[in-house]
């Protein structure tokens, strides 16, 4: 039980910090009362404490009361954040950085002491119980802390460690894939429209076929490759619609995407072209 006994304060109180709080309460791992938000919207906190039952207070009260803090502000924003926190950050905090771009060198250098980072990429699907996270430890994270990080995002679906150098790659990937599926199910909704089914039904069909595929790719553990030649028999429907996408090359549009959003991210750190 990494979070027994534990606060945990919330640095920004967006849909991610949101989405991340949701996960923690409904799995019953913390209480409201264990749970500290900040936001520089006063009608955001005040939101967030209607919700959850959380307390609020400015940055450095929630630094000080907690023994997790995470950081959820966008990266344009985190220099200042930094700046203002650093006074109140000591060694037995861990440090949970969500922050797209932003390496735990570039935080743990605010600090005057050795305070442990855990570098994390969640994505909004959190919100559902269904998030996809990675996380990278900071030179001063112990198992302990990762721990405690893990927890945090499991609470709210998947999470995996990976090497740091790889966090801008997830960005591209889980962060913004969210983003990526809701355009290719409004395609396939709109094709099914346009052949006549109603909005309504096509809707649920594109989400629960989707829902369905991953939850395969997840319990199988099969290649998707595998799966698709499950799906495709010879001369049937499915190979005409797979010709279509390969007409399209879908599969090179998808790799760029991943590409282009991972470039962007290498771009937030401050100092770099930070333009969101």
């Amino acid at each position: 039980m990494p979070l027994r006994d534990q606060k945990i304060g919330f640095l920004g109180g967006g849909a991610m910090a949101e989405a991340l709080i949701t996960g923690l309460l409904r799995s019953g791992l913390v209480e409201p009362a264990s749970v500290y938000a900040s936001d520089i919207s006063a009608a955001r906190q005040e939101y967030l404490e209607q919700k959850f039952g959380i307390k609020t207070a400015d940055n450095s009260s929630v630094v000080s009361a907690a023994d997790i803090v995470v950081l959820a502000v966008k990266p344009q924003a985190i220099s200042g954040l930094l700046e203002e926190i650093a006074p109140a950050a000591r060694p037995e905090l861990t440090v949970v950085s969500v922050v797209a771009g932003i390496s735990t060198d570039f935080i743990e250098g605010f600090f005057k002491a050795p305070v442990p980072v855990v570098r994390v990429m969640p994505n909004t699907p959190c919100l559902v119980g269904e998030g996809a996270s990675a996380l990278s430890p900071g030179k001063f994270c112990s198992q302990p802390n990762m721990d405690k990080a893990l927890a945090i995002l499991k609470a709210s679906g998947q999470a995996v460690v990976v090497d740091e150098s790889m966090m801008d790659c997830v960005t591209g990937l889980s962060g913004s894939a969210p983003a990526y599926m809701y355009l290719i199910m409004e395609g396939f909704i709109d094709g099914a429209v346009r052949l006549g089914l109603s909005r309504d039904v096509a809707r649920v069909l594109t989400a629960q076929t989707m829902l369905g595929s991953a939850k395969m790719v997840l319990e199988t553990g099969e290649h998707p490759a595998k799966l698709k030649d499950m799906v495709t028999t010879p001369g049937g429907t499915t190979i005409a619609g797979l010709y279509a996408l390969e007409e399209g090359a879908l599969r090179s549009v998808l790799m760029k995407a991943v590409a282009e959003a991972a470039l962007r991210s290498s771009q937030l750190a401050p100092g770099k072209n930070s333009k969101t």
